[in-house]
């Protein structure tokens, strides 16, 4: 398949590299070329009969699709149910009881809900923990969409070993999809012998490993009152960490904290609007920045976020750092933008769908500046962050494949089906 998209605003998100106007040329979903115009009348020439596609970008902005860098698709049934909760009686009380009751089936409607939703918001990949991980990879496939998978083992299920199949499963195929990081869920529901054994599974295949962490002031009082430690140092001590990994939340922290996870090479994922809803707090976003420690940003599972929209978390991201930290100046919308693509990109092992350059993959999404709040365009970047919503997103591709345009899916099934089967699950579940 060749696809030629011309007349576009082009953000490479390349180090140091301004928006220019250009086309971006596409062979079986990579990116063979991209062009700078020279002269306007090149932003209007088509080459029809030379490519199996064309598209005219009528000026609007290619940039690379965002990167949910930490979610639970499956977790869309519970999407409002249990609301105004603290985070350990929420989870134990409402949230684990009704995953219990999930099927297969379950699994692989409720990931395809969520996934209209991640391309409705321009996220052409999510990072997802979640159980019964064939459900979502075969769904996820089904429908086009990028997905990486993450180990969730814990005390209530899953071995070290079942960790260690996944990540040769999924990713032996470099071409697939689906792809698998490392995980577990949580120093607070897993325990010492299973995380020693994932640590030495990580070892093995000199894998990162992924894990929850640091989210509530609970969660690392409690970790201290067992270890003696934070849970970053004492996972640390377990040798988790030896190869890098990924920490979701990291809101409070000890400032040993941070050296271990500077040394280790560690990626943070910040979710400010789940935080925000169940009370953990605020992450020192700009403390991490300030470090050169990698931030990522994911919208966390529809339970407790309660959508997936990458604007929301982009703007309560520079938002929320600029109140923390009493500095209009802090966490600009370029350093946004970056842990929204590059950042998510390379914590999610995915290098090759980070920017706009030849040989990378074509995980592209068209920004609407036609839209009021787009305009005027003294500065398209900071009007994506600050402005910007799920309304501008004209287009999501996949892989070299459009998969939402104009409100439109192309995923291979109809949005009615869907919803059908998402509040039919919905029901039997909840509803009892």
């Amino acid at each position: 398949m060749r696809t030629r998209i011309y007349n576009a605003r082009i953000l490479t998100m390349e180090e140091n590299r301004n928006i220019f106007t250009g086309e971006i040329r596409l062979e079986d979903g990579r990116i063979a070329e991209v062009r700078s115009y020279r002269n306007e009348a090149e932003k209007s020439t088509s080459e029809a009969g030379k490519w199996d596609e064309e598209i005219d970008a009528c000026g609007n902005l290619i940039m690379p699709g965002f990167k949910d860098a930490h979610t639970h698709s499956p977790m869309t049934f519970l999407r409002s149910y249990a609301d105004d909760m603290k985070l350990q009686e929420w989870l134990f009380d409402k949230v684990f009881p009704a995953e219990g009751k999930l099927t297969e089936d379950d699994i692989y409607w409720l990931t395809k809900l969520a996934v209209m939703e991640y391309l409705t918001s321009g996220i052409t990949a999510s990072f997802d923990m979640y159980k019964l991980k064939h459900e979502t990879a075969r769904a996820s496939e089904e429908m086009g969409f990028r997905m990486v998978l993450c180990g969730d083992i814990n005390n209530f299920g899953g071995t070290a070993e079942d960790v260690e199949n996944d990540y040769l499963k999924y990713n032996k195929d470099r071409n697939s999809l689906v792809s698998y990081r490392m995980g577990f869920h949580a120093e607070y529901t897993t325990s010492r012998e299973l995380m020693e054994s994932l640590a030495e599974t990580a070892d093995r295949h000199q894998a990162p490993v992924c894990v929850h962490c640091s989210e509530t002031k609970k969660e690392v009082e409690e970790c201290r009152e067992r270890s003696g430690m934070s849970p970053v140092a004492y996972m640390d001590s377990l040798g988790l960490f030896r190869h890098g990994g990924v920490l979701f939340h990291g809101v409070h922290m000890d400032e040993s904290d941070y050296e271990i996870i500077k040394k280790r090479g560690i990626f943070v994922v910040t979710n400010p609007a789940s935080n925000l809803k169940l009370a953990s707090g605020i992450a020192p976003v700009k403390r991490y920045l300030d470090l050169e420690i990698p931030v990522a940003i994911g919208t966390d599972g529809p339970a407790s976020n309660n959508c997936l929209d990458m604007f929301r978390e982009m703007f309560l991201v520079t938002g929320l750092q600029k109140v923390l930290c009493d500095d209009p100046e802090a966490v600009p919308a370029m350093d946004v933008l970056r842990m929204s693509t590059v950042n998510g990109a390379h914590a999610m092992g995915l290098e090759d769908c980070d920017v706009i350059a030849p040989g990378k993959r074509a995980d592209l999404i068209m920004i609407d500046l036609t839209q009021p709040n787009m305009q005027p365009l003294h500065n398209i970047e900071k009007n994506i962050v600050y402005s910007g919503s799920k309304q501008n997103i004209k287009m999501t591709m996949v892989n070299g494949k459009i998969l939402y345009q104009d409100g439109i899916f192309r995923i291979g099934n109809t949005p009615e089906n869907i919803y059908v089967n998402a509040n039919r699950i919905a029901e039997r579940i909840l509803g009892e």
